[in-house]
């Protein structure tokens, strides 16, 4: 463990939730917060910014969840997560042996989380494998994704999946196609291909993933083979199998 103080940041949206978790540390000589926060967006800039040691993530904020967080912090510090009642989110925890508060907590249990969490600093790596495998765990539970977060540098986009017109493979990345742009983000095809919905997403190539709303027309180009125009022009190619996934949806 570093020597000095251990540096802390309170990120949770509920304002009376970062005066009980300031009000148990400021009985603790050694720990300094040095910032708190009320959504992931500002969380983010901090972190990356502070470099803190500690952090006390809440998992439900509106802007961006704490999940959604995970994949977009570049060194992840030590984490106390905080969560109402999440059957997912508490097994995950479980599983990975990552120590979470349960709200409301008493000093007892943020003691013992504490004390834990003290104990992690001396071992990043296994903090941090522990956090991609609760990032697998709780993606795996996920039934429909509702938005995509991409971090570029210090932008950071939530893409609403409405909003996706096409999505194209990029060797270890996607290209996300939007009327507003086109963004990189490293998930497979086949982590959008089961995490979006069937009735308005297809994959009709092994490349492509597309938004039926956003088709124009499907035409012909040679003997059994066949493509799609989407509606700014773009034309996406259609595997057999993937021709017989559009006719089944439509």
């Amino acid at each position: 463990m570093q020597s000095g103080k251990i540096k802390v940041i309170i990120i949770d949206d509920e304002s009376l939730a970062r005066q009980i978790t300031k009000s148990y540390l400021s009985k603790k000589s050694d720990f300094e917060i040095i910032a708190e926060c009320s959504n992931g967006f500002d969380a983010i800039k901090k972190i990356n910014e502070l470099k803190p040691d500690l952090i006390f993530l809440d998992i439900q904020m509106p802007k961006l969840t704490g999940f959604e967080m995970l994949e977009l912090i570049e060194e992840p510090p030590v984490i106390i997560f905080t969560t109402a009642y999440d059957h997912f989110a508490i097994k995950a925890f479980e599983v990975n042996a990552i120590d979470y508060l349960l709200k409301p907590f008493s000093e007892e249990r943020f003691e013992s989380a504490l004390q834990k969490a003290v104990l992690q600093l001396g071992d990043r790596f296994k903090q941090n494998s522990a956090i991609e495998n609760i990032i697998k765990t709780t993606d795996e539970k996920i039934e429909f994704l509702e938005r995509v977060v991409i971090k570029d540098g210090s932008k950071i986009t939530v893409i609403p999946v409405g909003e996706i017109k096409w999505i194209e493979a990029q060797d270890d990345y996607v290209l996300i196609n939007t009327e507003k742009g086109r963004y990189l983000k490293q998930k497979t095809m086949k982590y959008f291909d089961s995490h979006l919905n069937e009735n308005e997403f297809v994959r009709v190539h092994r490349s492509y993933i597309i938004n039926l709303g956003f088709i124009q027309h499907l035409e012909q180009t040679e003997t059994e083979s066949y493509r799609l125009v989407m509606k700014n022009g773009k034309q996406i190619p259609v595997s057999k199998a993937g021709l017989q996934r559009l006719k089944s949806t439509l």
